[in-house]
C-alpha cells in the first residue's frame, strides 16, 4: 500500500520545516503507516517528501531494505556511531547521529507527532536542529482517509471477527440453567472466561488476535469497558465486544452483540429495541460531509426522547447513553474520525463504528455495534451478522 502523503507536503510547507520525523517503534500506528516497516524496537523514520529509515543497529537492516516502503535505509554505523560514542559517550553520541543523518538530507528542522521522546527532541534541539510539535496530529488524520486496500484489510477483520461473534454465540445457544440460574456447558459452568477462550481461539484460527475482549454479564454490562468474569447467568443480558487485529495486515475490526439465555426483563428488551432504533437513526443520518457530532446528535435525540439520559442531557449522569456513537477503525482499534460531540465531518473512506447502548446497574447494558465505511454516496455496512438479542 502507497499512501497518500500530499496531505503531509501540505503540512510541512506550511509549517515551514524541512521533514517529519518520528522515533518509535512499529506498534506505534503512525510509525507503521509512515515506514511500512514492522519492526518491534524503535527506529527513526524521516519524511521529506520521501521516506529514510534509520537503525540503531543492523539487526533489521536487511529485512527493511527488503520490506520497508523506504526510498533510503541506514544504520547509526553509517554515521561513524562507534566513534562519535568515544568521542562524546554513548548517551550523547546518538544525538550526533541523528543530526548527521538528518543534515545528510538537509533537513534543519523537523515536526514530530504529539507524543515523541522528549530525549530524542532535547538532543536534537542540542545540535541546532529545530523540533517542533504536530499538536493536531497530522498523520493520524491522514490514516483516517482509507485506501481500497486498507477497507479490503478490515473487512477481512470483520469476517474473522464475525466467526468468533459465532462461536461465542453458540456456546451460549448450547448452555444449560443451572439451579442457581447460572449457565452451565457440558456439565460445567459457563464463564466469561471460556467464552472468551473461544472468541480467542476463533481468531487465531482465521489469522487474527487481540488481548482481551469483552463478555459482561448483568452488573457487570453496565460498565461499557467492564472487560466481564465470572459465571454467565440466564436471563440477564451479556455483552460480548470483539475487536480483533488481523495479524498479517494489523488492520482491526469491531463489533459488539447483546444476548440472552432465557427471558429477558421488560427493560432489556425495551432497551434493545430503542437501541436498534437508536441505531437505524445514525445510519439514516450517515453520508459524506455530515458531522460525526450530527450523527451523534441523531443517536442522543432517540434515548433522550425515551425518557433516558445522555451524557448530551447530563454531563454528569452515570446511567443511560454514556459513551460516544462511535469510532475511527484501521490499524487502531480507536482513531479517527469520532461519532461523539466534537466529531468532525465524515469523507468517504473513513471506517467508523456506529455502537448506541444504555446502561445502569439496576438492569445491566446493551450495546449493538456494526462497522461501517462512508461512501461518495451513503456508507456500506461491513458487517454482516445477525441482530438477535434472545439465544
Amino acid at each position: 500500500m502507497d499512501p497518500d502523503l500530499t496531505t503531509l507536503d501540505s503540512y510541512l510547507d506550511d509549517a515551514g520545516v524541512d521533514g517529519y520525523l518520528l522515533d518509535a517503534d512499529s506498534e506505534v500506528s503512525d510509525q507503521y503507516y509512515l515506514s511500512g516497516f514492522d519492526a518491534p524496537d524503535p527506529f527513526v523514520t524521516l519524511y521529506d517528501g520521501e521516506t529514510h529509515l534509520l537503525f540503531p543497529r543492523s539487526l533489521e537492516y536487511g529485512r527493511a531494505k527488503r520490506e520497508a516502503r523506504a526510498d533510503s535505509v541506514q544504520r547509526y554505523v553509517d554515521f561513524d556511531h562507534a566513534e562519535l560514542v568515544e568521542a562524546h559517550g554513548p548517551d550523547e553520541a546518538v544525538s550526533h547521529v541523528l543530526a548527521r543523518f538528518l543534515g545528510s538530507y538537509d533537513v534543519d528542522s523537523v515536526a514530530v507527532p504529539p507524543r515523541f521522546p522528549l530525549k530524542t527532541a532535547d538532543g536534537l534541539r542540542t545540535r541546532g536542529i529545530e523540533v517542533t510539535a504536530d499538536t493536531e496530529g497530522v498523520v493520524t488524520e491522514i490514516r483516517a482517509t482509507k485506501t481500497d486496500e486498507e477497507i479490503d484489510h478490515v473487512r477481512t477483520a470483520q469476517r474473522a471477527n464475525e466467526a468468533a461473534m459465532a462461536a461465542a454465540e453458540e456456546l451460549l445457544d448450547a448452555a444449560t440453567v443451572a439451579d442457581d440460574g447460572t449457565l452451565e456447558h457440558e456439565g460445567e459452568p459457563l464463564t466469561s472466561e471460556r467464552v472468551k477462550e473461544e472468541i480467542e481461539v476463533t481468531l487465531l484460527r482465521h489469522g487474527c488476535s487481540l488481548d482481551e475482549t469483552i463478555v459482561a454479564c448483568g452488573g457487570d454490562a453496565a460498565d461499557p469497558h467492564d472487560r466481564g468474569s465470572g459465571p454467565l447467568s440466564a436471563d440477564e443480558p451479556i455483552i460480548v465486544d470483539i475487536f480483533p487485529r488481523d495479524k498479517a495486515t494489523k488492520y482491526h475490526a469491531d463489533m459488539t452483540r447483546t444476548f440472552c439465555v432465557g427471558e429477558p426483563s421488560d427493560a432489556v428488551r425495551e432497551w434493545y429495541d430503542l437501541t436498534e432504533r437508536a441505531m437505524a437513526a445514525a445510519f439514516d443520518a450517515l453520508e459524506p460531509g455530515v458531522t460525526g457530532e450530527a450523527i451523534h446528535a441523531a443517536v442522543c435525540d432517540v434515548y433522550e426522547e425515551a425518557g433516558h439520559p445522555t451524557l448530551r442531557s447530563d454531563d454528569r449522569t452515570e446511567t443511560g447513553f454514556i459513551h460516544s456513537t462511535g469510532h475511527g477503525v484501521g490499524l487502531d482499534v480507536h482513531e479517527l474520525p469520532r461519532l461523539s460531540p466534537n466529531g468532525g465531518e465524515l469523507e468517504p473512506g473513513h471506517v467508523v463504528t456506529v455502537e448506541p447502548g444504555l446502561y445502569d446497574p439496576e438492569v445491566g447494558g446493551v450495546r449493538i455495534e456494526d462497522l461501517v465505511v462512508v461512501t461518495e454516496d451513503g456508507y456500506e455496512n461491513l458487517t454482516d451478522y445477525e441482530k438477535r438479542l434472545v439465544v
